[in-house]
């Protein structure tokens, strides 16, 4: 059974005859017991604790907001970590091979290189000066000098590719 606190009322060290008159009147109330319980809960009611500044700032949106943009940032983070590095230490590198063995570069999309029934492949000279666009290194000393390259060409003439063969 749970003990009920009251107000020792008897041993004071204030003398006061008021004070011993009006405990005197105190100690002989006898109050029912739900009175204390229910003045408690009304003093509650009509004055709710405040709520303090930081007890607003975690709120559900912000807090499933925040967890969204570190879960992003995480995987934007696991992405670049497990990105291959490039053959050449990440340069940027040319557009052109110098050996003959080299890729084409594509001078039309892709679809329309898949689409064409029969290409054909055209060995030509093409200056210098209109390949500096595709990464051939040009000087004013070889800037009038043709390079070697082979081209895929559609059946129309357009050139849908080029390789170059040989490059000084």
């Amino acid at each position: 059974m749970k003990r009920r606190a009251t107000m020792d009322t008897r041993k004071t060290t204030d003398r006061d005859p008021l004070f011993d008159a009006l405990r005197a009147e105190v100690g002989c109330l006898d109050t029912p017991r739900g009175v204390e319980k229910a003045l408690l809960q009304a003093f509650a009611r009509q004055h709710p604790p405040r709520r303090r500044w930081y007890h607003g700032l975690p709120g559900r949106r912000w807090t499933l907001a925040g967890g969204l943009a570190g879960l992003a940032a995480g995987a934007l983070a696991l992405a670049f970590a497990l990105r291959t590095p490039d053959a050449d230490g990440g340069g940027a590198g040319t557009l052109a091979a110098r050996d003959d063995s080299g890729p084409f570069i594509a001078l039309e999309s892709a679809e329309r290189i898949a689409a064409e029934p029969a290409p054909r492949m055209v060995a030509a000279d093409v200056p210098r000066a209109s390949l500096a666009a595709l990464g051939v290194p040009l000087t004013p000393e070889n800037a009038g000098d043709s390079v070697r390259a082979e081209m895929l060409v559609a059946a129309d003439g357009q050139p849908l590719a080029l390789r170059l063969s040989s490059i000084e």
